[in-house]
């Protein structure tokens, strides 16, 4: 299949280019490399040294003998985007290419407008461009969890069946958006079902846990390809905090009482669930949801997990609680539908122990480059 990930220099994006390039298909990346400049704007780095994304696909070219084209540029130039798709003529467009942090949406005024405007914009660029250039192409848009808010039934796979004064009906899932980034997601999910139905697109919509981990088994192949981890108070994960926070002999930061529950995944399981997507394209007209997450964690059972690992490790770390910077449940019922991925072919990647040592060893060799003023929390949502 000829594949465009868009985003492709990203967490998300950069293995799963690597994959789909290993398993065979024709990947070419779209970025316009924003990523690296919220590193600069926030005073902030990856713990992972890594390289420019021109030596990235060069080092891959070299190892693999398998070509990454890519294009620099921002899906919001639509003409940009529309010269890329003439050229490439893709099957399939995997898009990773949005703004993602939920603290950085809520900084100010002009990162949440920044937020909304680049990723519903951005992914209405993409619609319109495989409506006019490639309209068998199937659009295969990374969502959140987070569109569903903190509900207390049970959480399906985007679509609920009612019965409201004797008659029934199949709806979409109420959201419940918990940012303004989580909302921007909420407004693609809608601008897409539309679409879907008006015009005969395919898209699926994957609403994705937490990510955790580091390498693949092509990040791995060479230092060149390693990719970014973000540990910081605005694009890190609370995972990757602790795990800093253990290295460098910090206290645990849970935020509140840590009973806050969300649907987690690895790394490796994220690449394989775009694969199996691609192979099983959504038919014409369909817009359908999969909620892409293996395990389900409290942030204080993340906590637990990454003291007792350090501990194994020799390091005695303590749990310490913080007033939470954000207006959320932290006690609620949470239990989250996952079984489409599954039916399809998917075998989670399990947070063991030894998982999590891995990322911690990891970790503790580039402790050095830890910024100490970013691991704790500095945007408030009041």
């Amino acid at each position: 299949m000829r594949i465009i990930v868009a985003g492709g220099d990203g967490f998300c994006g950069w293995p799963t280019a690597l994959y789909l390039s290993q398993k065979g298909h024709e990947v070419f990346i779209i970025d316009n490399l924003a990523r690296r400049k919220w590193d600069i704007e926030l005073r902030s780095n990856s713990l992972t040294p890594i390289a420019s994304l021109e030596d990235r696909v060069r080092r891959w070219k070299e190892l693999t003998g398998k070509e990454i084209r890519t294009y620099i540029g921002d899906l919001n130039h639509y003409d940009f985007l529309c010269e890329v798709m003439r050229q490439v003529q893709p099957d399939a467009f995997v898009h990773f290419a949005e703004q993602r942090s939920a603290p950085y949406s809520m900084i100010d005024r002009e990162h949440a407008i920044f937020t909304q405007v680049n990723n519903v914009v951005g992914t209405l660029n993409v619609a319109y461009a495989i409506r006019e250039l490639a309209p068998d192409c199937h659009l295969i848009k990374l969502g959140t969890m987070g569109e569903y808010g903190q509900p207390n039934i049970d959480i399906e796979e985007g679509y609920i069946e009612i019965e409201h004064n004797g008659r029934k009906d199949v709806l979409p899932y109420p959201k419940q958006p918990g940012s303004f980034y989580h909302l921007s997601k909420v407004h693609d999910s809608h601008n897409l079902m539309f679409i879907c139905r008006i015009w005969g697109l395919r898209c699926t919509d994957l609403n994705q846990g937490v990510v955790y981990g580091l390498h693949t088994d092509e990040t791995r192949l060479d230092p060149m390809l390693t990719n970014r981890l973000d540990y910081d108070a605005v694009f890190g994960t609370a995972l990757n905090r602790f795990l800093i926070q253990a290295a460098i002999g910090h206290d645990l930061t849970v935020y509140g009482s840590g009973g806050q529950t969300r649907g987690f995944l690895n790394i490796t399981d994220t690449v394989r669930c775009i694969e199996i997507t691609a192979e099983n394209p959504a038919d014409r007209g369909e817009f359908r949801v999969f909620n892409q997450f293996t395990e389900e964690f409290s942030v204080l059972d993340l906590a637990q997990k990454v003291q007792r690992v350090a501990e194994q490790e020799g390091a005695r770390v303590n749990i310490a609680n913080l007033e939470n910077p954000r207006i959320e449940k932290e006690s609620h019922y949470y239990n989250a539908k996952n079984t489409k991925l599954q039916d399809l072919g998917l075998e989670p990647n399990l947070l063991t122990d030894d998982v999590l040592r891995d990322i911690y060893r990891s970790v503790v060799e580039h402790k050095d480059r830890v910024l100490l003023d970013n691991v704790l929390p500095n945007v408030k949502w009041g």
